[in-house]
């Protein structure tokens, strides 16, 4: 709990972190809200669409890339060395970022669903629980995935490779964009991220739960953890 409160400290007061976690998507929302890309011509409304993979964008900012590259430069810079020291161990340092990212989500979802509601948003609130199970599973997911990149590589390349992944995942991942189902895009339904999206659009857009979509999500999870726990290099 001690090690949570101050991870959520830290992030709330880094510009650079909360421009990851807020900024840009709040941008991506008004951007595909206004210019209507998301449109499916069948009278689903852009921001309807763009809301859903707008919170799986805040899940993957800040797990992977925000708990990530904080991660990788306290390990650069010794502070991992000192924790250490103490009984927190890797796994309570993992929960303690779990509890960190799931208070920013806290904040992050009321600033997006806000501004959501105020350009147009009508959700499906009978998929609202099936929206936090997956939003609950996606934070715990991406911030192992980032605290496995953090503790297994160099700062710099965490950096990089954090990065380029939040870039791709959310164009490509099927966050941002939903990927319609085919034998061509089969394996792109296996990553965590189209995983997250679509599980929230399901949930957000229709009201259902998406099982598929939640055993991968589950999946990945619990081999990002167990890689953390296993892998991860205080120093």
């Amino acid at each position: 709990m001690a090690q949570g409160a101050y991870e959520t400290r830290t992030t709330l007061s880094n510009g650079e972190q909360l421009l990851v976690a807020l900024i840009l998507p709040i941008m991506a929302l008004v951007a595909l809200s206004v210019t209507g890309v998301l449109d499916d011509g069948q009278g689903q409304s852009s921001v309807d669409v763009a809301v859903p993979g707008i919170f799986a964008l805040a899940v993957l900012s800040s797990g992977l890339t925000g708990q990530g590259i904080a991660t990788g430069f306290d390990r650069r810079y010794g502070v991992l060395t000192y924790l250490s020291t103490t009984p927190l161990g890797s796994m309570g340092l993992l929960l303690g970022k779990i509890l960190a990212v799931m208070m920013v989500l806290v904040v992050q979802l009321m600033v997006l669903g806000a501004i959501g509601g105020f350009l147009g948003w009508s959700p499906e609130w009978r998929g609202t629980v099936f929206a936090l199970i997956f939003i609950l599973i996606g934070g715990v997911t991406f911030t192992g995935i980032g605290l496995f990149i953090a503790g297994t590589v160099r700062p710099e390349a965490t950096l990089a490779l954090t990065n380029l992944l939040w870039v791709v995942l959310g164009a490509a991942g099927g966050i941002i964009f939903p990927i319609s189902m085919g034998p061509a895009t089969f394996i792109l339904h296996l990553l965590p991220s189209t995983a997250l999206g679509d599980g929230l659009r399901t949930a957000l857009i229709d009201g259902d739960l998406a099982l598929m979509p939640l055993l991968v999500l589950v999946l990945w999870g619990a081999v990002a953890v167990a890689g953390t726990v296993r892998w991860f290099k205080w120093r």
